[in-house]
């Protein structure tokens, strides 16, 4: 139950921060944008919703791994990802090349490393 509880706020500071990014700075919804902004090395956060395809995930963190860009993977669904960007549409993927007010960038890369080890 604590993990739980535990797992919810990290869940909310996530969504607060995404909501921060999304108000303020410059991010590229989808798939094809995102392997667009890799590419270009523009992105400098990819999150990845957890019910995206094995292969299409695998190809976006072989992006990521080559443009020395880190990937977060969003614990919640597509449906849920869409709504944290406040859009009313499913999200299965979205880089962040401007992260604005947020401190998204500087979060949640350490907090996996953290989880890892």
């Amino acid at each position: 139950m604590v993990a739980s509880k535990k797992q919810k706020k990290a869940m909310e500071s996530i969504n607060s921060r995404l909501a921060l990014v999304m108000k303020s700075g410059k991010y590229t919804l989808g798939v094809k944008s995102s392997l667009k902004s890799l590419r270009h090395g523009k992105a400098k956060l990819v999150i990845l919703a957890s019910n995206t395809p094995p292969l299409r995930k695998s190809e976006i963190e072989y992006y990521a791994m080559l443009a020395k860009t880190g990937v977060h993977h969003y614990s919640g669904n597509n449906t849920d990802l869409g709504t944290a960007c406040g859009k009313y549409f499913r999200v299965g993927c979205l880089s962040i090349t401007d992260p604005g007010d947020s401190d998204i960038i500087r979060s949640l890369p350490g907090q996996e490393a953290a989880a890892q080890a």
